[in-house]
């Protein structure tokens, strides 16, 4: 189906500009970071460039909840572009920015940013360093994932212990063991100790094992 198609089959009620050699909808977005900042400049720059449905929103970098851009992302349709004034209007990090590509690529919609020609994914260019972009984040998660991983063993040699510290120490353990020998039920010991009954048989259990 050409984009062309796409756009006639689109609601009535749909406002944006057509872009009419392709029909893609030209959506734009805009945010700033502090209530006392306007958004009027990139309205306008936005609706330069043909954006006439434009999703706007006032958050700050500490509040993580942006529902304009969720209604814009649960809104595109197939061909659509979203255009953005800058990308760091659009996204507060690398990994944000790909996460939000991803969406958009699910959805076979393009990405757009006025300040940054390259990042076009509605040209084989821009699709190709965003793929790039990608690749690097991905390579940083490994080594980030590497040297956990190895500093974890080398904490674990030291003998470092990780996860939750345990419920019951030697000592509850030991007071356990003699009340156990003395004839006293476990549940008995677990409500002596304050903890259930599983978590004592466990202890005693992994005592034995050990």
């Amino acid at each position: 189906m050409s984009f062309a198609n796409v756009g006639a089959m689109r609601d009535h009620n749909d406002t944006g500009t057509l872009d009419l050699h392709t029909g893609r909808l030209l959506i734009g977005y805009a945010r700033v970071s502090s209530i006392g900042q306007d958004l009027s400049n990139q309205r306008a720059e936005l609706q330069a460039v043909g954006c006439t449905r434009i999703y706007a929103e006032k958050m700050t970098g500490a509040d993580a909840r942006r529902p304009e851009l969720n209604q814009m992302l649960d809104y595109l349709r197939p061909g659509d572009v979203v255009t953005v004034t800058r990308l760091d209007r659009l996204a507060r990090s690398t990994r944000d920015l790909l996460d939000i590509a991803e969406r958009l690529q699910a959805a076979d919609a393009g990405l757009r940013s006025l300040a940054e020609p390259w990042a076009d994914t509605t040209s084989p260019a821009g699709r190709m360093v965003m793929t790039i972009f990608a690749g690097i984040a991905d390579f940083e998660r490994s080594l980030i994932h590497s040297r956990t991983h190895a500093g974890r063993v080398a904490a674990q040699k030291r003998g470092v212990r990780f996860g939750r510290p345990p419920a019951l120490s030697g000592d509850d353990l030991a007071l356990a063991g003699r009340l156990r020998a003395g004839g006293l039920s476990v549940a008995a010991i677990a409500e002596r100790l304050g903890v259930h009954p599983s978590t004592l048989y466990r202890a005693l259990k992994d005592q034995a094992d050990g």
